[in-house]
């Protein structure tokens, strides 16, 4: 009896062993890697899928993919087999191939608000006290004034003579203000500076923004395009700002501020908003600024189309980078990928990029500000842009999947599919 409830229990601790080494086994993982739904590109293939082409580089592997007798479709089925038998079915979804130019030039970026930005308040000095009659209206930082007494603003300089006027007539302007998705009316009393001798409101507005980026890509056909790949924001209120038009320009990187541990690095450009346009900005969005180019422009690294890498189609490790140094030469540079997460959904912090060129590293000390939307290139695809800096390690830094930038500019490669 004894004997037995040993057996019992050695059979137990042997299974238990089993169940416990078994995931781990090369095979097992292999098995457990391999996706049963995917979505590629009728060029790209079923090679795309990183599991299945690694079983098939193994050397001697006893897996392989057997391809089913569909001919003419959108979609296909693959049978994974092992000793002849096959273990496990893919359902792949074929998309038609699309491929745009990468970018990597340095562009300067100039926007016009919707209406005026509310950046910040200022008292006003009376004969008795002082007084913010913006403040005193209900008007906050942050907050959109898109019209004056039913007249749409435009311009900043626009509310110089009205404040002007009314206040010579004693008389409130009525203000239409727009505070995130609420839109209401209030009444402005101007209020006579005897500081300054004449009319304020206590308000500090700015109706435009200018600053540095990179290209990312653009469709040779429709000329979309799409860039920095985050939005851009207020630099004193920290919200994104409601554009009314924009433009962006050639840009001359002059120096590179190198980045260290807690600073973040910066490039140094000039451009004219006036002179060398290359297109118009139409939105501003959590995935960078995107609109039409006037003309096709080149990057002389890289300059035929390219295709593009799904969410799920991006692997970790090494890439490239293309994006200027000095001037306006872009350059490929080498980049890892050090973490990538298939996203479903759009989602702006995709990969996280390490800069690895040693080139780059001694001009840059990594990622720097005016980088952002320099394209990375995995395999011979684009497969999004570098966003975002690591503080406390500028040598790293956030990436948005190309795919989500792509659908931000108009390009629906799903919808395309779908018609």
């Amino acid at each position: 009896m004894k004997f037995k409830q040993q057996m019992r229990y050695a059979a137990g601790l042997i299974l238990l062993l089993t169940m416990i080494v078994i995931p781990f086994l090369s095979p097992v993982q292999k098995y457990l890697s391999i996706p049963t739904e995917w979505t590629t590109f009728q060029e790209q293939g079923i090679t795309s899928v990183p599991a299945i082409k690694d079983i098939n580089e193994a050397e001697g592997s006893s897996i392989h993919a057997l391809q089913s007798s569909k001919e003419n479709s959108s979609t296909d089925e693959f049978f994974y087999n092992v000793a002849g038998l096959p273990l496990k079915k893919i359902n792949v979804d074929y998309l038609s191939d699309y491929k745009v130019i990468p970018g990597g030039q340095s562009i300067g970026v100039k926007l016009h608000t919707k209406g005026v930005l509310v950046v910040g308040h200022h008292q006003v000095k009376t004969d008795s006290n002082q007084v913010s009659p913006g403040e005193k209206a209900g008007i906050e930082v942050g907050d959109i004034l898109l019209k004056v007494n039913g007249k749409e603003l435009e311009k900043m300089s626009e509310m110089a003579p009205i404040v002007k006027a009314a206040g010579e007539k004693e008389k409130d302007l009525k203000v239409t203000v727009k505070r995130g998705k609420e839109t209401f009316d209030t009444n402005l009393t101007p209020t006579y500076d005897v500081k300054d001798q004449k009319f304020r409101i206590g308000l500090y507005i700015r109706d435009s923004a200018a600053g540095i980026g990179t290209m990312t890509f653009y469709d040779p056909n429709s000329k979309k395009y799409g860039a920095l790949g985050h939005v851009i924001s207020d630099m004193d209120t920290q919200k994104p700002i409601e554009i009314h038009e924009g433009t962006i320009v050639r840009s001359n990187v002059t120096s590179i501020q190198k980045g260290s541990e807690g600073v973040p690095g910066e490039k140094k450009a000039e451009f004219s908003a006036d002179r060398n346009r290359i297109g118009e900005i139409t939105k501003n969005s959590p995935f960078g600024i995107f609109g039409k180019l006037d003309n096709g422009i080149t990057n002389g690294v890289s300059d035929k189309p390219m295709p593009i890498a799904l969410s799920h189609e991006v692997k970790e490790g090494p890439a490239k980078i293309l994006t200027v140094v000095e001037g306006e030469k872009v350059q490929e540079f080498d980049v890892e990928v050090v973490s990538t997460v298939p996203q479903k959904h759009p989602a702006t912090k995709g990969m996280v990029v390490k800069i690895t060129d040693p080139e780059l590293l001694k001009e840059t000390g990594g990622i720097v500000q005016g980088m952002s939307g320099s394209p990375i290139i995995q395999d011979g695809k684009v497969i999004g842009a570098v966003t975002h800096v690591f503080v406390n390690d500028p040598t790293s830094g956030y990436g948005v999947h190309i795919e989500w930038m792509l659908q931000e500019a108009g390009i629906d490669i799903y919808k395309q599919q779908a018609s």
